[in-house]
């Protein structure tokens, strides 16, 4: 049988990237990039507030995390609650304690359940990154581009009018988007978006509707991934992240600004027994020379115009 002579044609093949978002460039052949604290390595606290339904939906996808046993299961619903309502409060007292700023990527239903979290988080002087409706609100190719737009109009809808700003960023559930997402955050007036893994450090972002700046906050450092996914200890995530933290400061020498990114959930290390290494982790990072705490959004906005 012969293949039919379009069937190896692909428009977007070409040196480097296989799309037009942005240029490909080698990470140690960059402009330094200067953080506003004048530091070497930026790092950037994100922590995932999320509401999970107690029916999961698994179209287009069932969200990690999501509940698992047969419903309703109010085994993992009120573990993740508990997250909420105990663990993030133990996450804003050791933030609180080394005056550390962070970035929460909260869903819209928890400032409609919630609304003094929200209070919370904003009085404390952390910044608020939209993250969806709630752990249901998930993207991929297929959903329809109507549904899309809607969905991220009510994230930050809810967002903006319980804590009185509109968010700047947007964080996708499990990263996820369709082909369309970036069109769309650009044309909600979004100014970055942290759902491309592939850096270490910020970039501009064409999407066809103007640009905006993604945030690399990589998955593989997450808590989630390391302690519920791995099944790492807490002691080792920390370790992890001081190991990861060395690399990056040396880097920062040589090449310029690095970013160390934290993303953490409350119901994995605002546990009892997790809670202490988390505090000993932001204490040996305060204390490491030519490094600082930055939101996300300050990172962001290191890039310039």
């Amino acid at each position: 049988m012969t293949l039919d002579s379009a069937y190896l044609d692909y428009p977007l093949r070409k040196a480097g990237m296989d799309h037009d978002h942005y240029s490909w460039s080698n990470l140690f052949a960059r402009e330094p990039i200067a953080w506003p604290s004048g530091q070497g390595v930026a790092v950037a606290v994100i922590i995932n507030l999320e509401w999970f339904p107690i029916v999961p939906e698994d179209k287009p996808f069932r969200a990690p995390g999501h509940m698992v046993t047969p419903y309703p299961d109010y085994r993992h619903y009120t573990a993740r609650e508990y997250g909420t309502r105990v663990g993030f409060y133990r996450m804003l007292d050791a933030l609180m304690r080394v005056r550390a700023r962070a970035s929460v990527a909260v869903n819209g239903a928890i400032a409609e359940r919630y609304p003094q979290i929200i209070s919370d988080i904003i009085e404390a002087g952390h910044e608020i990154v939209a993250h969806s409706t709630d752990m249901n609100g998930t993207i991929a190719s297929g959903l329809p581009e109507a549904d899309e737009r809607a969905l991220i109009a009510a994230s930050l809808g809810t967002l903006e009018r319980v804590s009185g700003t509109r968010p700047r960023g947007w964080m996708s559930i499990a990263r996820s988007q369709s082909f369309n997402t970036p069109r769309l955050l650009a044309e909600a007036g979004l100014a970055y978006m942290c759902d491309w893994v592939n850096d270490e450090l910020p970039y501009r972002f064409a999407t066809g509707a103007g640009s905006l700046v993604n945030v690399p906050i990589n998955h593989e450092l997450s808590d989630r991934q390391i302690v519920t996914v791995q099944q790492n200890s807490a002691d080792s995530y920390v370790q992890q992240m001081q190991d990861a933290h060395t690399l990056l400061a040396g880097e920062a020498v040589r090449s310029g600004g690095r970013m160390l990114p934290l993303n953490i959930t409350p119901y994995v290390m605002g546990l009892p027994y997790r809670i202490g290494a988390f505090e000993r982790l932001l204490a040996y990072l305060v204390a490491q020379p030519d490094t600082a705490f930055h939101t996300v959004g300050e990172i962001a906005d290191a890039l310039g115009e």
